[in-house]
């Protein structure tokens, strides 16, 4: 494992959705969390730290292909989450359970004896090169990262403040396509250092938003907020 220093830090995750409300009370009931509706379509999950918040933000578009990023969690039982409006995408192959969430997002659900209070385990993304990546967030968000060259995978874990275990970067054939229906936002001090790090911006900060849209070297968008 290769441990790296942080250059922002973790700062919440958020999920584009067709109907916030409905998918809010969803991803609210999987993961443990509040649900408040805010004001222009936004619905905000809370937690016991800041960390732990998720966003909900209307988009118009529905979900077209397979998510480049998905959550995985931990459950108590897979039937929990089907009854509260997923679909089973494949139950059988793995020990884990894929599903689609009530708007046709993946998930991947964890049966486990005892559910740990936490109840977000990863934060998967497909990639072309997940080393690369690995080590690329690694430098952005702190924590361990490394690399299975057996199986092909990589991940970070012990991100400072993250609400979830590991960020996983996992090998896909198909490149990316559309806009991530999942992403994470970072605080940092200074927008130079992320672009510096090999960063590229997607939209400035302007008088719409004030935050900048980045996108890490596979395109994969977050976005960042200057404290």
């Amino acid at each position: 494992m290769r441990v790296s220093t942080p250059i922002a830090r973790f700062k919440d995750l958020s999920i584009d959705a067709v109907d916030p409300p409905a998918l809010g009370h969803f991803w609210a009931a999987v993961l443990g969390l509040d649900l408040q509706q805010r004001d222009e379509g936004l619905v905000q999950l809370t937690g016991p730290t800041p960390q732990s918040t998720v966003w909900l933000a209307r988009v118009p578009e529905p979900v077209t292909v397979k998510q480049r990023v998905h959550l995985d969690v931990h459950v108590a039982d897979v039937d929990d989450v089907l009854d509260l409006g997923a679909t089973p995408l494949d139950v059988d192959t793995f020990r884990w359970k894929v599903l689609r969430d009530p708007e046709g997002g993946e998930l991947c659900a964890f049966p486990r004896d005892e559910v740990p209070a936490r109840r977000l385990y990863e934060v998967v993304v497909d990639c072309a090169d997940p080393a690369l990546l690995a080590q690329w967030w690694a430098g952005v968000l702190g924590g361990r990262w490394e690399y299975d060259a057996e199986h092909g995978w990589a991940g970070v874990e012990e991100i400072p403040g993250a609400p979830f275990d590991y960020l996983v970067f996992v090998p896909v054939a198909e490149p990316k396509t559309v806009k991530n229906r999942i992403h994470w936002d970072v605080d940092v001090s200074d927008l130079g250092l992320l672009i510096d790090h090999g960063a590229a911006v997607v939209r400035p900060q302007d008088d719409e938003i004030r935050w900048t849209v980045l996108a890490d070297p596979e395109g994969n968008e977050f976005c960042a907020f200057v404290d």
